[in-house]
C-alpha cells in the first residue's frame, strides 16, 4: 500500500504545472540573466516573469521582491539585515516564543553580538499575547518579527494588529509567511508588514528557492555581497530554473487559493472527526478559530508519538517530540503553549494537502485509531495492527534506531559511581570492573558467571531478531572465558499490536542459537509493553583462575578483532528503508554467529585481555580495556574490518544516536591522525549488536592465533592495532 502523505507542512510535492514551467530552463533557457545578449535576455525575462507572479500573490510591487535560497535565508536577511542597518537607532528586537528556528537562531546570533531580544509569550492556543507585545515596545526597538502562521500547530497570528502597533512607534515588522502562503490570503496591503518571507517548497514549488518582500523605502543591509544582482540586495547569479518554478507555484497558489483551502480544510476536519469520535480523549492543539486549513496537531494521552508513528509505516507525519538515543526533546512550540509533558510526548502533526483525498483520510484515520488505541494504557482491546497472514517488519514497532540503544556511557558512569560497592570474598567480577558479566566464586574449582542483555528489534524478521538477541547475550559469557549452561528469556511484548505468533517465532530464533551453544532456555519473565523488547539472562561456569577480563593488556600486545563493525549503522539504514538486500544478509549472518570459536581457541594462547564489542562500540570497549589495564593503544583504522555498505550509509545520514554518543564519550581520550575523516570516526564508534571479541595477546603469538581462528571459520578476523606503554590511558588512531 502506498504511504499516505500527511506531512505537507514539512514540504509539498512539486505541482505538475510547476514542473512544466521549469522544463525550458533545463534546456533552452540556459543563459546568464546578467548577460547582454539574446540568451541572457531570455533568462532575465524568465526571472522577471516569475517576479511578477510572486508579486501578484502578495499584491505588492515587483521591485519589492528579492529572490533567495528559501525561507531560512529570507528570515536571516530580514532580521539580521534590519538589525545591522538600524543599529545606530537601537539594539532591541521583539519576536514570539513559537517562531521557526530560522527566526530564533537569527535572533540568538544577534543576541551574541549584543542585541537584546524579547520573546513574547503565547496563550494556550498558540496565539501571541498582543498586550504583552505592546508592553515590550521600547524606544530602542528596531524590529518586530512574528510568524504569520505556526508550522507545528497551525495557529494564525494577528499580524494586522501587530503592524498597527508597530506603525505607531515607527518600527518595521517582519513576518515569516512560509506556512501560510498558498493556504490562506497573504496580502501585503492587509497585513501591513514591511518584510515577508516565502519558501517555494511549502507551496508546491521546488526546494532551495524563496523570496523576501522588502517594502519600498525600508532600509536593510544585504547579507550576501558581490555583484549587483536582485536590485543590489542579494548578490549571486539567479537560479533561473528554481525561480521559474517558484513563480509558477505562486501563480497556481493565487489562482486556486479558495479551491485548495476548501479541500485541505475538508480533509483535515474529516480526519479529526474520525479520530475524536473513536478516541474521545484525544486533545487538539492550536487555535481552532485561527488556524491554517490543513494543519491538525493532536495529542494522545499516555502514548509516545515516536512509537505511534513507527507503528504506522503507511502514514507520513511528524511528531511533536524528537526522540534521540540520549533524551526526548519536546518542541519549543508545545512547551510555549504549556502542554503537559504527557500530552506533548504523544503529539503528532498531520498536515493535509491539495491532492489529499477523503479515501486516503479514511484509511489514515483507521490506522491512527488502531495504532493509538493499542498504545493507550486505558484503551479497550482493539484489532491488532498486523494479522497473522501479513509480513512482519519488526523495526516498524519500535522508535529506536539500529543499535541496542544503551544508556550514554557518561550517564551510566554517573549512576554506578553513586552505587555502594559490595564487598565479599566470593565476588570475582562486578560492575566496578567494566567487564561483560558478573562472576561469583562457588569453590576453588568453579565460579558462576551471569549476564543479561535485551533490546528492541534491529532487524525486521522475528526469527532473526530472536537469534541475534540470543547470540548477543551469550557473547558476554564467551568474552569471560565461561562455558554457557542455561538461559532465561526476558520478554516485553505488545499483545495488542502484534499476533502472538510473532513472539513464538522470536523464541524459535533464540532456541536455534541456544541449541548451537549447547544450552537450554529454561524459563523467563514476560510483561505486556507497547514496545517489543527481547533478550536473555545467561548463566555459565568458569574456573576461577581462568576468567578472561578486559584488564591485563600489556605493552607489546597485538589487538585482534574477530568480526567486522558497522551493525548499528547498517541496521539503522534498514529501519529507514535504505539498506540494500546484499548488504543486509552478511550483517545478519555476523550478528547471529556465536563468539564460541575464538573463545574455544583463546585458552591455547597466552591471552592477556578480552572484551566483546557491543553497545559502546569498538572505541568505547577498547577505551575500557586500556583504562582497566593502565596502558594505551594504537589503532590502525584501515585494518579494522567493516561491512559492505557502511560508508554509503554514513554518507546518507544513517547514523544511530548511540554511535554519536559513543564518539562524544571517547573523543577526549583519543588522538586522531589529521587525515582521518568524520565518517571513519563514526564508524569506529558505531554501537554494535552481537559484535566480535577484542583480544589482547603478545604480538609474537598474534599471527598464529589469527591463522587458527580463520581456519576455524572466522575469516574476517584481523589484527587492528597494538598496546603501548603510556600513563595517559588514551587511544591513538591513525
Amino acid at each position: 500500500m502506498q504511504t499516505i502523505y500527511l506531512d505537507n507542512n514539512a514540504t509539498t510535492p512539486i505541482d505538475q504545472e510547476v514542473v512544466a514551467a521549469m522544463q525550458p530552463a533545463l534546456s533552452e533557457i540556459f543563459g546568464n540573466p546578467s548577460s547582454a545578449h539574446s540568451y541572457g535576455y531570455d533568462a532575465r525575462k524568465a526571472v522577471e516573469d516569475a517576479r511578477i507572479q510572486v508579486a501578484a500573490l502578495l499584491r505588492c510591487r515587483t521591485d519589492e521582491i528579492v529572490f533567495t535560497s528559501g525561507g531560512t535565508e529570507s528570515n536571516n536577511h530580514a532580521i539580521i539585515g534590519i538589525a545591522r542597518a538600524h543599529r545606530s537607532k537601537g539594539r532591541h528586537i521583539i519576536t514570539s516564543a513559537i517562531e521557526h528556528p530560522a527566526t530564533l537562531e537569527a535572533c540568538r546570533f544577534l543576541h551574541a553580538e549584543g542585541y537584546e531580544i524579547s520573546y513574547i509569550p503565547v496563550d494556550a492556543t498558540g496565539r501571541i499575547q498582543v498586550e504583552e507585545l505592546q508592553k515590550a515596545v521600547r524606544k530602542d526597538t528596531i524590529l518586530i518579527s512574528v510568524m504569520h502562521a505556526n508550522n507545528e500547530i497551525g495557529t494564525i497570528q494577528p499580524i494586522e494588529e501587530i503592524s498597527r502597533i508597530a506603525k505607531k512607534h515607527n518600527i518595521p515588522v517582519h513576518t515569516d509567511a512560509a506556512q501560510s502562503a498558498g493556504k490562506i490570503p497573504v496580502d501585503i496591503r492587509d497585513l501591513g508588514v514591511d518584510l515577508l518571507s516565502l519558501a517555494g517548497h511549502k507551496m508546491y514549488g521546488p526546494k532551495g528557492i524563496g523570496a523576501l518582500y522588502i517594502r519600498d523605502g525600508v532600509e536593510i543591509e544585504k547579507l550576501i555581497h558581490g555583484a549587483d544582482h536582485e536590485l543590489n540586495r542579494r548578490a549571486g547569479t539567479e537560479n533561473v530554473l528554481l525561480i521559474a518554478g517558484f513563480g509558477k507555484a505562486c501563480e497556481v497558489a493565487r489562482r486556486d487559493l479558495e479551491k485548495n483551502g476548501t479541500i485541505m480544510q475538508k480533509t483535515r476536519d474529516f480526519l479529526y472527526g474520525e479520530i475524536s469520535k473513536s478516541i474521545p480523549s484525544v486533545v487538539r492543539n492550536g487555535n481552532p478559530d485561527h488556524c491554517l486549513p490543513n494543519t491538525l496537531s493532536i495529542s494522545f494521552p499516555g502514548v509516545e508519538a515516536n512509537l505511534l508513528l513507527s507503528g504506522m509505516p503507511g502514514i507520513a507525519a511528524s511528531a511533536g517530540a524528537a526522540c534521540h538515543a540520549e533524551h526526548t526533546e519536546i518542541s519549543h512550540v508545545l512547551q510555549a503553549i504549556g502542554l503537559e509533558p504527557d500530552l506533548a510526548l504523544g503529539s503528532i502533526r498531520l498536515s493535509t494537502g491539495k491532492t489529499t483525498t477523503i479515501e486516503e483520510i479514511r484509511e489514515a484515520s483507521r490506522q491512527i485509531i488502531e495504532t493509538a488505541g493499542s498504545l493507550m494504557p486505558a484503551s479497550e482491546p482493539v484489532k491488532k495492527l498486523v494479522n497473522d497472514s501479513q509480513k512482519i517488519r519488526l523495526t516498524s514497532f519500535t522508535h529506536g534506531l539500529g543499535c541496542a540503544c544503551k544508556m550514554r556511557p557518561q550517564d551510566l558512569e554517573t549512576v554506578l559511581d553513586k552505587m555502594p560497592r559490595p564487598e565479599h570474598a566470593d565476588i570475582l567480577v562486578d560492575a566496578r570492573n567494566s567487564d561483560d558479566a558478573t562472576v561469583w566464586k562457588i569453590n576453588a574449582q568453579t565460579a558462576w558467571v551471569q549476564s543479561v542483555d535485551f533490546f528492541t528489534p534491529v532487524v525486521d524478521d522475528p526469527f532473526s531478531f530472536g537469534a541475534i538477541a540470543a547470540a548477543n547475550a551469550l557473547s558476554d559469557l564467551y568474552a569471560m572465558g565461561a562455558t554457557p549452561l542455561f538461559a532465561l528469556n526476558i520478554v516485553a511484548f505488545p499483545v495488542q499490536r502484534l499476533p502472538l505468533q510473532v513472539l513464538h517465532t522470536i523464541l524459535e530464533g533464540a532456541q536455534s542459537i541456544a541449541r548451537e551453544a549447547g544450552i537450554h532456555i529454561l524459563g523467563g519473565h514476560t510483561i505486556e509493553d507497547n514496545e517489543l523488547k527481547y533478550g536473555m539472562v545467561v548463566n555459565g561456569r568458569v574456573h576461577p583462575d581462568k576468567i578472561l577480563r578486559n584488564s591485563g593488556a600489556m605493552p607489546g600486545d597485538a589487538l585482534i578483532l574477530t568480526k567486522p563493525i558497522g551493525t548499528g549503522i547498517l541496521t539503522t539504514a534498514l529501519k529507514r528503508g535504505n539498506l540494500k538486500e546484499e548488504w543486509l544478509q552478511p550483517v545478519i549472518r555476523s550478528m547471529t554467529s556465536l563468539n564460541r570459536i575464538p573463545a574455544e581457541i583463546i585458552p591455547q594462547f597466552p591471552v592477556h585481555a578480552v572484551t566483546d564489542v557491543t553497545g559502546f562500540g569498538l572505541l568505547g570497549h577498547l577505551l575500557e580495556m586500556v583504562r582497566a589495564s593502565h596502558v594505551s593503544a594504537k589503532l590502525h583504522a584501515g585494518k579494522v574490518p567493516v561491512f559492505q555498505g557502511i560508508e554509503d550509509s554514513i554518507k546518507a545520514g544513517m547514523i544511530p544516536g548511540g554511535s554519536m554518543q559513543n564518539l562524544d564519550y571517547v573523543n577526549p581520550h583519543v588522538y586522531w591522525e589529521k587525515n582521518l575523516t568524520r565518517d571513519i570516526k563514526i564508524m569506529l564508534a558505531d554501537a554494535q549488536t552481537s559484535g566480535g571479541l577484542l583480544i589482547s595477546l603478545p604480538a609474537p603469538e598474534a599471527e598464529i592465533f589469527l591463522s587458527c581462528v580463520r581456519e576455524a571459520g572466522c575469516s574476517e578476523t584481523e589484527i587492528i592495532g597494538e598496546v603501548i606503554n603510556s600513563s595517559e590511558h588514551s587511544l591513538y588512531i591513525h
